[in-house]
């Protein structure tokens, strides 16, 4: 299956890079290209791509607001592009329902497997990278319960513990003495009750709800 991608980023040379980089991969088709974050969100309401390669900051919308219009209204995966690995809109990006993020600097390689793993519904941050991200952003940030955290069971809310602490869920199944199999349902469960798209976004409920303290 051909995964269809529209690039946004104000910097045409930029832009015009990744989309030829991307295009030369037999699986991935850059089906449109957006100067700016309104022009963005049309881009993906016309072609409704699998993932949107988002540019944080851009005139007229930038992208943290258009990831959170894309991410409301579709289910096309955000990755976000920054200049530095310690934006501090990083977290913001992720919290509007982005599934990760580049630097503008990232590899040919890494680019294309980046867009391949988003792609494929998983968060492009590995677990460790995760936790220190989010561990740094959340101690910045006011402590807010998630909605829905309520709703989770004592074997879910313990999944979303885990999910925090950055275990996959081989660990976490190991941790249980439980199968993969019923790990996934647990973690499909909690995303459904705490709204959330993704692994990334568990995290973020997790460190937000308490259950993870910044620093432990």
């Amino acid at each position: 299956m051909t995964i269809n991608v529209v690039v946004a980023d104000d910097q045409e040379l930029v832009r015009s890079g990744f989309a030829l980089i991307l295009d030369t991969q037999p699986d991935i088709s850059v089906v449109a290209e957006a100067g700016d974050g309104l022009a963005a969100i049309n881009a993906v309401r016309a072609h409704r791509p699998q993932v949107l390669l988002l540019d944080i900051r851009m005139p007229h919308m930038d992208g943290i607001d258009a990831a959170r219009v894309v991410c409301a209204e579709t289910d096309t995966r955000v990755l976000m592009l920054t200049t530095f690995d310690q934006d501090d809109y990083v977290y913001d990006a992720l919290h509007a329902g982005a599934s990760g993020f580049l630097l503008k600097d990232v590899r040919r390689d890494d680019l294309v497997h980046a867009v391949r793993v988003v792609a494929a519904g998983e968060s492009l941050l590995a677990p460790a990278v995760t936790r220190r991200l989010i561990d740094d952003m959340v101690s910045k940030r006011p402590r807010r319960r998630p909605v829905g955290l309520d709703l989770l069971t004592t074997r879910e809310r313990e999944t979303l513990m885990l999910l925090g602490r950055g275990l996959s869920n081989a660990e976490i199944a190991a941790a249980f003495v439980v199968s993969e199999h019923t790990v996934k349902t647990h973690v499909s469960n909690v995303f459904a009750k705490l709204a959330v798209r993704d692994r990334v976004q568990a995290v973020i409920a997790a460190y937000e709800s308490g259950l993870i303290q910044p620093g432990g």
